[in-house]
Parts: C-alpha cells; sequence; structure tokens
C-alpha cells in the first residue's frame, strides 16, 4: 500500500480491527462499481460501524491529506465510488438501520445503508410507501440514492430523491457533523448535497418524506411496430395533461433480451412497448385509464393490456425490471448509457442512436424511462474483441453528443462520476464549471472527497485523441485545484 504510516497507525488506533480491510484479496472486492470498465484498487478500506467511526476516519483523512470515497453498495453506473490512488474508500454497509419509523408525521429515519426497498417494506402494512424506486431498489442504498440523486420509474409522478429527502447528518470533509433541512433559513444546502456525489461529505442519517399508498392503481401494456409511434403516444398522453405515476418504454431488442430470461409474455413483434402506470383515486385511475388506451390505439398500438391486482402489475413490470440484467444472456458485455432528451425528441433521438448502430456496427438497446425522457441505451459488445470495448465507450460518449444536441443533458440519474466528467465542457461553460468547482472548494478546500469526479480535469481528460484546447478549468484558473 503506498499510503503514509503515519496515517495508517492512527487509522489502526482510532478504529477497531474489525473495521479496516487491507489484505489486497479482501481489498479487491472494492475495485469498482457497476461501471465495470473502470477499476482501482483501494489502498485501505474502512468499514465504520457507526456515525462516530465515520467522523474519526474522515478527520484522520483530512488530518493527513488522504482522499476518501464514499461507498454503499457498489451499484453506480458511472464510476462514482471507484478508488482513487493512494486514498480509502468508506464502506457504509454497517450503518443499515431503520431508526425511527413516524406515521404520524409521514417519515423515516434511516442509515445510509439501508436498502431502498427496505424502506416500502418497513412501513407497506400500515398503507405508506417510499417512492423513488431505482431499477437497483433490491440492492442499492440511501447513502447512495442520496449522493446520485436516484429516481426510478416512478419519478414522473413523484420526483426524484431530493424532492423526498426533508433533512440529513452530514459528515463534511474536514469530520465536522452537520444537520441540513429543508427548514433551514437561507440557501438550500440540502438541496446542494443531494446529487453531489459524494464530494461535498458522507451522509450518514436521512429523514426521508413516505407517501400514502394510493387507492387505486394500474398498469396498461401497449405494444407497437415501432419506437417512433410508442414515442407519439408517450408525447400525447403528457401533452393531454395526465400525469402517470411512471411511463416506461422498451425497444425490440431488449424486449428479446427479457422474454429469454423471465418470458414476461410482452406482444410478439413488438418493435416497442410502453408500461404506463397511473394511480390514485378509483374515479381519477378510471377516467386516466380511458384517455391513455384511446391515445395508445389511435397512435398505432396494436395490442393492450390493463391489470390491476399487485401480482397482475408485478407480472407486467417483471420484464422491465429485467431488463439491464437480461441483456447479458445476449451479449456478453454491455455498457449502460444515461442520458436526458426533451420527449418531443425521442422519436428523432432514438433514431440518430439506430444510425450509431449501423456506423460502428454494435447493436443498441433501449429501455427508458419516456415519460421523461431518460434514455439508459446498452450499448452491446464483446470485450474478448481487441478494440470492442474502446468502440463501445466512445459510441456512449456519441449518445450523450446527441442528447446534448437535442437540448437535453447527460445525466437523468446515473450520475456523471468518472464516466462523463470529460462531457461536461459540452454542457457547461468555463465560467459555469468555475461556479460549481469554488462551492466544492468552499466546502472541501482541500479537494479530498471523492476527488476526480463529476469534474473534468486535465489529466482525466488530456489524453482525448484531437488537437489540443484550452481546458475549461485552465482557462478558469482553477486546473491547480486537481
Amino acid at each position: 500500500m503506498a499510503l503514509d504510516h503515519a496515517f495508517l497507525n492512527a487509522v489502526r488506533a482510532a478504529l477497531p480491527s474489525d473495521a479496516l480491510i487491507e489484505d489486497e484479496a479482501s481489498r479487491r472486492t472494492y475495485e469498482c462499481d457497476g461501471l465495470t470498465g473502470r477499476r482501482s484498487i483501494p489502498d485501505l478500506v474502512i468499514i465504520p460501524a457507526n456515525a462516530d467511526d465515520v467522523r474519526a476516519a474522515v478527520r484522520l483523512c483530512h488530518a493527513h491529506g488522504v482522499p476518501f470515497v464514499a461507498r454503499g453498495a457498489g451499484t453506480g453506473l458511472s464510476g462514482g465510488s471507484l478508488p482513487v490512488a493512494e486514498g480509502v474508500v468508506i464502506g457504509l454497509s454497517r450503518l443499515n438501520q431503520i431508526l425511527e419509523v413516524d406515521l404520524v408525521r409521514g417519515h423515516v429515519v434511516v442509515q445510509p445503508g439501508v436498502t431502498n426497498l427496505a424502506v416500502t417494506k418497513a412501513v407497506s402494512a400500515a398503507g405508506w410507501y417510499y417512492a423513488p424506486d431505482p431499477s437497483s431498489q433490491q440492492v442499492c442504498t440511501i447513502g447512495g440514492n442520496v449522493a446520485e440523486n436516484s429516481g426510478g420509474a416512478h419519478c414522473l409522478k413523484h420526483g426524484f430523491t431530493v424532492n423526498h429527502v426533508l433533512s440529513a447528518d452530514v459528515v463534511l470533509p474536514d469530520g465536522e457533523l452537520v444537520t441540513l433541512s429543508r427548514d433551514d433559513t437561507g440557501p438550500d444546502l440540502l438541496g446542494l448535497f443531494v446529487g453531489s456525489e459524494g464530494t461535498l461529505g458522507i451522509v450518514v442519517s436521512a429523514t426521508l418524506r413516505l407517501l400514502r399508498t394510493p387507492q387505486a392503481v394500474r398498469t396498461w401494456l401497449a405494444g407497437f411496430e415501432s419506437t417512433d409511434k410508442a414515442g407519439d403516444a408517450v408525447s400525447q398522453i403528457i401533452g393531454s395533461g395526465i400525469l402517470p405515476s411512471a411511463i416506461e418504454m422498451m425497444d425490440a431488442l431488449t424486449i428479446q433480451a427479457a422474454e429469454a430470461v423471465v418470458s414476461a409474455g410482452y406482444p410478439a413483434g413488438a418493435g416497442a412497448v410502453l408500461l404506463v402506470e397511473v394511480d390514485g383515486p378509483q374515479i381519477q385511475v378510471d377516467d386516466d385509464s380511458a384517455a391513455i388506451e384511446a391515445i395508445c390505439r389511435s397512435c398505432g398500438a396494436f395490442e393492450m393490456r390493463a391489470a390491476d391486482t399487485a401480482d397482475e402489475r408485478a407480472r407486467l413490470w417483471k420484464g422491465r425490471k429485467s431488463a439491464f440484467a437480461a441483456v447479458g444472456r445476449i451479449s456478453p458485455n454491455y455498457y449502460v448509457q444515461d442520458g436526458v432528451v426533451p420527449r418531443t425528441k425521442l422519436p428523432e433521438v432514438l433514431r440518430s442512436i439506430a444510425a450509431l448502430e449501423v456506423e460502428h456496427g454494435l447493436r443498441i438497446g433501449n429501455v427508458f424511462h419516456a415519460g421523461d425522457g431518460n434514455l439508459h441505451p446498452l450499448v452491446l459488445y464483446d470485450a474478448a474483441i481487441e478494440g470492442q470495448a474502446e468502440l463501445a465507450e466512445r459510441v456512449a460518449v456519441k449518445i450523450l453528443d446527441l442528447c446534448i444536441a437535442a437540448g437535453g443533458s447527460l445525466t437523468g440519474e446515473h450520475g456523471v462520476g468518472v464516466d462523463k466528467a470529460c462531457s461536461m465542457p459540452k454542457l457547461f461553460g468555463a465560467d459555469d464549471l468555475g461556479v460549481m468547482l469554488r462551492v466544492r472548494d468552499a466546502i472541501d478546500p482541500a479537494g479530498i472527497a471523492n476527488p476526480g469526479k463529476v469534474f473534468p480535469t486535465p489529466r482525466l481528460c488530456g489524453e482525448v485523441p484531437g488537437p489540443y484546447r484550452v481546458h475549461p478549468l485552465e482557462s478558469a484558473g482553477l486546473a491547480d485545484r486537481f
């Protein structure tokens, strides 16, 4: 390990021995997140048992100038929890308790290692649930959800994580423990922290807003000949004033993959399917359903099914929920991208993505949150074939370029991490990046909290082929920070 002996001795003295993982074989467990194309073995892994241990670890990192990376379940898809050189990983898996359930106020207090789905399981019998629902909700943790501002299928109506965090206890990069709340006066520091991808500190507990289970829920499955027709239906549904809780789309390739794995029973021969879910009072669900069915049929849906019971809905959702994993049955490897486009541009952008398939010879599957234009293209490749992994990454970057050109964004919910940092100047100018970095610098002047993530740096992006250009951080006078 390359860490200073004084730091290692201080950590060993301050924390229990079972909180430290030092042997290389065990440290390899933490070398990557869900973005498997990049790996880096941490020099030390610290697994705190409580908030005090987190503070002790961060204080020592601050005192010795050692960078740290907070890690939840490792399900992230942008390299956000990738270890850094001569740094430590602070794993939060042991902080996995639900500390308080207050149904009078409609909230829960949880530690960061609690899984997303566990929150709903804890309150569902009483008629409540936690709305953000990433596809990995069975295993992803609240700390990671807060760091990435995670969404999910039902964020269309109910919002992202930031809309459901009422307060958070946060260990800042110098080890100070602070409470950030929606009720604070002045700037919205809680909103600043949610989605900061670990660059501003570590959440050690969060108070989450719960929602009452709706009176009625209905899920529609609609089969279309093409993504163009399905995309038109999405625009018309939202344009009509209906606000479904979710609208998901899958194309022919991802339908094929899901059918091979879970036999979801999606319409044979469909070029695209929509899953449209509505919830609320029964009369509203009935009215919205009638309108949705009429719109889908007018846009060319050749098959429609409705599900009202929990079991029926689960069967329809099974294919969508398993889509990412199912693609592994039809391709040895795949690269998951995450970008956002205006709903009205969905057909146009999907056609451009199809053109990239032809141009580069790699299949691309599309499964995404159509209601808010959050695309998740899956670029299929075989890492055993020389050059294909690099080609897949280049195609994924071109997909982000398409999103930006369409008036969209780099990420909807997976975060920027290291994966998209070099694309940030395509969306933000030097002044914008400079302001972001000055905010980070005010909270973490030493630059030790998850360094190398989110922001482009000459070291990270300087090897991109092509003529030299002045780096945005250089022109902003901030390159020396990283």
